[in-house]
This record gives structure tokens, C-alpha cells and sequence, in this order.
């Protein structure tokens, strides 16, 4: 029994639905859910949604995208799974064609919001589904001061969802989810491996996109590249610039692979040094100037403990350049000042220049003590209850950099006991030319939940993922995603816009 819910309620109320003759579809009325009673959560809302009907809240979109829904019942509720917690959900549930599973599904940033939009996609896809805003409204701020809403939004939130959900599945249709899968990106990501490491049993299957898995060091990168980049004014590098650099790194690594696409496959094996585009004569947008030469090579470098040595977070990657807006803007990356504003100092004035390396990260993993951050590579639990995880990441994320996933999913296989072990039950995806969790120049269009779906209801394991570049909605282009540390390999004749053409070795 999962605790904090009173499960006993959920018979009587799937009962009284058979006598009365509800439709085979699901075995109790929408609003007959209203009546579930937790032992530390209260239903808000259980309202049948006709087809094409839902419309967001006001300060919403717009109801367009929406207008393709198939009816279903719409759920919400509040968790208070302890006295300074307040948790908001929604639950979907289809009022016909239920393929049978439950989808969770991730946030972004501070997730201070319902994500009705990924409710839409899981729902069309025939899923019961459900979101949360991990107990507060909007981004950072002074509620990272609570500790208990610290835990709601580390991990605790997306848990406690999950809880209620099942259990309004169970309820809704007369028996429960055949499997449950969670689906997130960037913060979304984050949350998957944490729900993974925290609750190895409450998914059978989870894709962690783009994971924020180190929140705190990316913090501390945010600081780093924002100290470096308004040093003073000659060091601040113009977005004007970002292409001629952006131009510069594929001149010098787009080849490496046999396939010259406008696309680095593995910036890893990349080496490229921005002093080449040093000026020679008056400056221009196709030059930098010594003192953005060395802004710009810093962006690529790995930020360590200037004592110790150790790695605090790794750099961007050749290839994200023309996505450098987000640390090396005007202003520092908000996500990352945030938790020195907020979560250590409680100072929305904070001035980011007066970081001091030493004793303000401890301060920081001190705050955050393991509650935020997903670094643990032991996944054995979560392998043990026969849990999938496919986790990918575009090598040209210009928002979390993906030597972040590489190195912790090296990590993971050296707790696994090694690449293949690890495989049976976890597999990295790096997507060549892709940014934050999706767009640029690579092939970010993919089915990622079909590949886990196949892997845990069929048990086959995704040896690679076919993905698509589109323009105007159309395919221009397909490759294989390869499992890490295999790469798409150019057989040596056809189309190199053909997928068929490449092979993961």
C-alpha cells in the first residue's frame, strides 16, 4: 500500500460505478474522483473535459494547440505532504482509448508551474498523465529558504504525484496502470534521475533528457563565465560574434567524422582554439579582440577547485556557441545566481562579482545538501526493480553542458560494474549539432518513449534511436543516435542525409 493514501476508498467507488452502468471505457464517473480521500492531500477539481474543449487558464497561450484533445478527465489537487508543503498537480486521464499506462511528466527551471502542454502530448499518446509545480509558484526565490519546500522540489513533489495519481488511475478506470514511465527534460531531466535514486520502484521506465543533474556547479559555471565575461568591458563578447566563432569551431571539426554535414559528431575529440579568429587588423564581428579571445576560451574550460583541483563543472562544447547568450549575455545565467541569491545568502541583491570560490561553494552544497543535485551514480537500486533509463543529451547545449552527462554516466558505469552491465538498464544518447533539449543544426527530432516502451514492455533494448532534422515540419535529414560511447559511423557511400548510410560503432 503506498502510504498516505487511503486505497480502501477506491473499491466502493469503481463498485457503485459498475451497478450503475458506467461506460466500459473507465469504471467510475470524473467526478465521482473528487470524493478520493488522502490522508495529507485534498482533490480541488475532478471535471470531464469534452473533446477539443480544454482551454488553459487565463494568461495561458490560448486554447489552439489544444484543440485537438480527445476528451478526458481532468483532475487537480493539492499535496501538503508536511505542514510548509504546497503541492499542486493535475491528473489526465482519457475518457476512452487508454493504451493502459501512466506518464509523469518533467518541468523546467525552478518548475514553479503545471506543464500542461507535456500533459497534452502524453495524453494524445493515450496515457493517463499527470504534472506538478513541485510546491510553489513561479522561479527561484525566497521559497528555496524553506527546507521543506527545498525537498518538495528536489524529489519529494514528483513522488507524491506519482502516489496520488496511481491512485486516481486505479480509481478512474478499475485497475491500475500496466506501467508507468516518467518523461523530462533539463530540470525534467534532473527529476527523472532523481525519482530513479530517491523511489528506484515508483517507474518502470524513465527518459531524462538534458538532466540538470548538478545544479549547484552549474551555478557556480553561471558565476564563473559571467566573472570572466564583464572582467571589464573589453572582455564582454558581442552576440554579433557568436557565428564567426560558431563558423570557426565547424571549420575545424566538422570534418573529423569523414562527414563534413554542419555538424560536430563528438566535440570530445574536438581541439579548437578561438585564438585563431585573433584580429589582425581593425576589429570586426569576424575577429576578437586578446581580451575576447581568452572570454572565449574560458567558456570552453572546465572549472576546478583552484586549491584542490577538483572538477566543479565542465565546460561548454565546440558547437554551442551560437547559443552563448545564456551564461555569456548581458546578464548571468538568472537559474544560476538564483541559488546563491536565494537558497545561501536570502539577498535578491547579491552581487555576483563577489563569489569567493572557496568558501561560497561549500556554502552552496551545504544548502543544497544533496536534496537538489542527482550525482549519485549508483543506479544498481533502480536496475534491481527492473527500471529502464534512457537519458540523451545534444553535444551542443549551450544551457547545461553535456560533458555533464558524459561524466556522470562514466561515472554510473564504473558503479554499474562496467559498460555492458550498465546498458542492460541505462543507456546515454549524445545528440550531434542538438541544443537544450532540442533545436540546432543536428537531428533533435526522435521518439524517445516508443524506444523506452519497447525496451521495458517488450525487453528491446535500443541499440539506436533514429532522428530526424526538420525544416518547416518536413525531414531534411536522418541519423542514427548511437548508445554512448558509440558514434554514427559513415558507411562510405549513399546519401549522408540518410540514417541507412551510418552505423553506431
Amino acid at each position: 500500500m503506498e502510504q498516505g493514501v487511503r486505497v480502501g476508498l477506491v473499491g466502493p467507488l469503481v463498485a457503485a460505478a459498475m451497478m450503475l452502468g458506467v461506460s466500459s471505457a473507465h469504471a467510475a464517473p470524473c467526478e465521482s474522483l473528487a470524493q478520493l480521500k488522502f490522508n495529507d492531500a485534498t482533490v480541488t477539481l475532478a471535471q470531464p473535459v469534452a473533446a477539443g474543449a480544454f482551454a488553459p487558464p487565463a494568461g495561458g497561450r490560448g486554447g489552439n494547440q489544444y484543440a485537438d484533445l480527445p476528451a478526458f478527465c481532468r483532475v487537480t489537487a493539492t499535496l501538503k505532504p508536511s505542514s510548509d508543503s504546497d503541492i499542486k498537480i493535475e491528473v489526465w486521464l482519457p475518457a476512452s482509448g487508454w493504451n493502459g499506462k501512466f506518464q509523469a511528466v518533467g518541468n523546467g527551471g525552478w518548475n514553479g508551474n503545471i506543464d500542461q502542454g507535456a500533459l497534452a502530448t502524453a495524453l494524445r499518446r493515450g496515457y493517463a498523465a499527470a504534472s506538478t509545480d513541485t510546491g510553489h509558484e513561479g522561479g527561484g526565490g525566497p521559497w528555496m529558504q524553506n527546507k521543506e519546500k527545498l525537498i518538495d522540489y528536489g524529489y519529494r513533489a514528483v513522488h507524491e504525484m506519482t502516489v496520488k495519481a496511481k491512485a486516481m488511475v486505479d480509481a478512474f478506470y478499475g485497475s491500475p496502470a500496466k506501467f508507468v514511465y516518467f518523461n523530462g527534460c533539463s530540470a525534467g531531466g534532473r527529476q527523472g534521475l532523481k525519482a530513479a535514486l530517491q523511489y528506484p520502484d515508483d517507474f518502470d521506465g524513465i527518459v531524462a533528457g538534458a538532466p540538470a543533474l548538478n545544479a549547484t556547479g552549474r551555478a557556480a559555471f553561471a558565476v564563473w563565465v559571467a566573472q570572466n565575461t564583464h572582467k571589464d568591458a573589453a572582455s564582454f563578447i558581442p552576440q554579433t560574434k557568436f557565428a564567426a566563432i560558431n563558423k570557426a569551431a565547424l571549420d575545424a571539426c566538422d570534418g573529423l567524422d569523414g562527414v563534413k554535414d554542419g555538424v560536430i559528431e563528438n566535440p570530445k575529440a574536438c581541439k579548437f582554439d578561438p585564438k585563431v579568429l585573433a584580429c589582425s587588423g581593425a576589429e570586426s564581428d569576424s575577429c576578437l579582440t586578446p581580451a575576447q579571445v581568452e572570454t572565449a576560451q574560458k567558456m570552453y574550460q572546465t572549472l576546478k577547485n583552484s586549491r584542490t583541483g577538483k572538477e566543479i563543472f565542465p565546460g561548454l562544447e565546440p558547437g554551442s556557441e551560437l547559443g552563448w547568450t545564456t551564461f555569456g549575455g548581458q546578464q548571468p545565467f538568472g537559474i544560476g545566481t538564483q541559488m546563491f541569491q536565494f537558497m545561501v545568502f536570502n539577498n535578491p541583491s547579491w552581487d555576483y562579482k563577489t563569489l569567493n570560490y572557496d568558501s561560497d561553494i561549500a556554502k552552496v552544497d551545504a544548502a543544497e545538501n544533496g536534496v537538489i543535485n542527482a550525482l549519485d551514480p549508483n543506479l544498481k537500486p533502480f536496475a534491481a526493480s527492473k527500471g529502464k533509463m534512457i537519458i540523451y543529451h545534444g553535444w551542443a547545449d549551450p544551457q547545461i553542458p553535456s560533458g555533464s552527462s558524459v561524466g556522470y554516466y562514466t561515472r554510473v558505469m564504473d558503479a554499474m560494474g562496467g559498460a555492458k552491465k550498465t546498458k542492460e538498464s541505462v543507456r546515454l544518447f549524445m545528440v550531434p549539432g542538438m541544443n537544450h533539449c532540442q533545436g540546432g543544426a543536428g537531428t533533435d527530432t526522435f521518439d524517445k518513449m516508443t524506444a523506452l516502451e519497447q525496451w521495458v514492455e517488450q525487453g528491446k533494448a535500443p541499440d539506436q534511436i533514429v532522428a530526424s532534422h526538420q525544416t518547416a515540419g518536413k525531414a531534411d535529414k536522418t541519423r542514427p543516435l548511437c548508445p554512448y560511447p558509440q558514434v554514427a559511423s559513415f558507411k562510405g557511400s549513399g546519401s549522408t542525409d540518410d540514417a541507412s548510410n551510418f552505423v553506431c560503432k
